[in-house]
């Protein structure tokens, strides 16, 4: 039988019985355990120190879809295929799933008609379900897909003149209440396998017809050609199965897709942003959005567990950082709270020594938003300052707003009961 898959559900043990599942659902980082000292506010809505339930997978044939190589060896192995085909049979059958996009066992040629009998009695190939599929004016489409016990997750793809970007969600909801976030506002339900990530890249791969014809060498034009960990969820608390599912993405004998052409997305869980460089060597980004750490606290609050000058102590030790790999911060512009001449000032302050740029962002509302949009005016005030002090400072082309598919919009439609204007103030400190 598989091993057990670390979905990462988990319960405060002083949480009461009767509460709410979704609400009371954090994620165990282990590394954690070594901040018991700090003190913290009793109100920081970020996440607890609790324990790990471990999720079994359903009872049934395996899902060959997300597992690494080493995992689909030991299966493979453990369902009868002799341990000195093994490898060769990993290679095989990974190119048939993730180089030509092949979901049915009898279409791998290569193999025996007995050992594709076998494979189709004990294993599947199961993707995510796409739900509906929207189109915006400007080209992005957003699909809502549904994964293992009923929930639900978008995706959204961003066609441009010179690449076509992914943006992939790593949990049903997210830990974090980003008060500027749409995502935010959502409670964390549960982690994605590594199945229900590398699955979101595939189903976009379907929709845009993407996998080459079998024998066909590889179209170097691809329209899915970047992957940004910037959907539901953050991905540094939900590591192992992050970095299985971009590990398979980046396989030269599958998907294919270069590290550098990968960015990963956090908030700032300051424990793990090392270990992204170590295990999966992507491009890293920083939910930066504030230049003090008391407005800090209330747009992102994990910086009440990690503030702003431990974020930055990480990053100007980050291994992969260099001129030719830049840390990106994204900055989302915020009318009134974190755009002035100022904070532009302190940002470029802050940042010196970092090899870095500045992608500004402006704010894409959402219905009980607290926020408004910066001007556009201000928006470019702002980005001249930080170009001046020379770092690049693109401003965002907001891309999927008529169909709620842009940068902080997501929101599974399960999980859309509205939060009030007033609530989402009140818990952030805004009134």
């Amino acid at each position: 039988m598989p091993d057990t898959a670390q979905v990462g559900i988990t319960l405060p043990p002083e949480t009461n019985a009767d509460a709410s599942f979704a609400n009371r659902a954090h994620i165990y980082i282990e590394m954690h355990q070594t901040q018991e000292s700090r003190t913290m506010s009793a109100t920081a809505p970020i996440t607890q120190d609790v324990h790990t339930i471990p999720r079994k997978l359903p009872e049934g044939p395996v899902n060959l879809v997300g597992l690494t190589r080493d995992k689909m060896r030991e299966v493979l192995i453990a369902h009868g295929t002799p341990e000195k085909q093994a490898k060769m049979r990993v290679g095989q059958i990974w190119q048939w799933i993730y180089l030509w996009g092949v979901r049915d066992f009898e279409a791998m040629t290569n193999l025996s008609k007995a050992f594709r009998a076998q494979l189709a009695e004990q294993f599947v190939i199961q993707l995510p379900e796409v739900v509906t599929r929207q189109v915006s004016k400007d080209g992005t489409r957003k699909y809502l897909v549904r994964i293992a016990g009923g929930h639900e997750v978008e995706v959204v793809y961003i066609p441009e003149e010179d690449r076509g970007t992914l943006c992939v969600s790593s949990q049903v909801g997210c830990t974090l209440t980003c008060s500027f976030c749409h995502t935010g506002t959502q409670k964390l339900v549960r982690n994605l396998t590594a199945a229900e990530i590398i699955g979101q890249v595939m189903v976009a791969r379907d929709d845009l017809g993407e996998w080459p014809e079998i024998g066909a060498r590889n179209n170097e034009k691809r329209l899915l050609s970047n992957i940004v960990l910037m959907g539901m969820g953050e991905p540094l608390y939900n590591f192992e199965n992050v970095r299985d599912a971009m590990k398979i993405a980046m396989d030269p004998e599958g998907i294919q897709l270069s590290r550098r052409r990968i960015t990963l997305s956090t908030s700032g869980v300051v424990p793990e942003i090392a270990r992204t460089a170590q295990e999966i060597g992507c491009q890293l980004a920083i939910s930066f959005h504030a230049t003090t750490d008391e407005v800090r606290d209330k747009l992102v609050p994990i910086n009440k567990r990690w503030n702003i000058a431990e974020l930055l102590e990480v990053l100007k030790a980050y291994p992969k950082v260099s001129n030719s790999e830049r840390i990106t911060f994204e900055y989302v512009m915020l009318h009134g709270v974190n755009d002035s001449d100022d904070d532009a000032r302190r940002l470029v302050e802050l940042i010196k020594g970092i090899p870095a740029k500045i992608n500004l962002i402006p704010f894409n509302e959402w219905p009980g938003a607290p926020y408004k949009r910066s001007s556009n005016n201000r928006i470019r005030a702002f980005s001249e300052i930080v170009y001046q002090a020379g770092y690049a400072s693109p401003i965002r082309k907001p891309r999927g707003e008529d169909i709620m598919a842009a940068c902080g919009q997501l929101k599974s439609a399960t999980e859309r009961a509205r939060k009030s204007r007033k609530q989402i103030e009140a818990e952030t400190g805004l009134t």
